[in-house]
């Protein structure tokens, strides 16, 4: 069997003894497409909120319930007055770290004798005049 395209619409495939789609002959006759109206995935009795799976009565309830339980385990709620009772930011003690500290040179030996950019440069040219003696030896 094959199948062709849609003359109306030239998107999707009918048998040859068909003259319109599904599609286009709902369309030519008026009738709209139905939408199924999702039930309250809880209460399976009111529609859904669009873009949810319950309804608005569900959904205030969970949101009540919600609200109670982290009221409970919050324990005590924090209040503009309650603000006041804390130490200001700039009273509290700053960290400072102990610059006497220094890496210890055992591990980082070869840190303590590091070479300034001039003293690299040299070493450089004194490395490279020696390889060419070398090659015209």
């Amino acid at each position: 069997m094959t199948l062709i395209k849609c003359p109306r619409c030239d998107l999707n495939y009918i048998t040859p003894d068909q003259k319109y789609c599904k599609v286009c002959l709902r369309e030519m006759k008026g009738e709209g497409i139905s939408e199924e109206v999702e039930l309250c995935s809880i209460c399976n009795e009111a529609p859904a909120l669009p873009g949810k799976d319950v309804c608005l009565f569900c959904l205030k309830e969970m949101n009540q319930s919600n609200s109670e339980e982290t009221e409970a385990s919050e324990g005590e709620s924090v209040d503009a007055n309650n603000i006041g009772d804390m130490d200001s930011v700039s009273a509290m003690d700053e960290i400072i770290p102990d610059e006497e500290e220094e890496m210890p040179s055992q591990e980082y030996g070869e840190m303590e004798h590091e070479l300034s950019l001039e003293e690299v440069r040299e070493d450089e040219e004194r490395n490279a005049e020696s390889d060419e003696e070398e090659e015209e030896s």
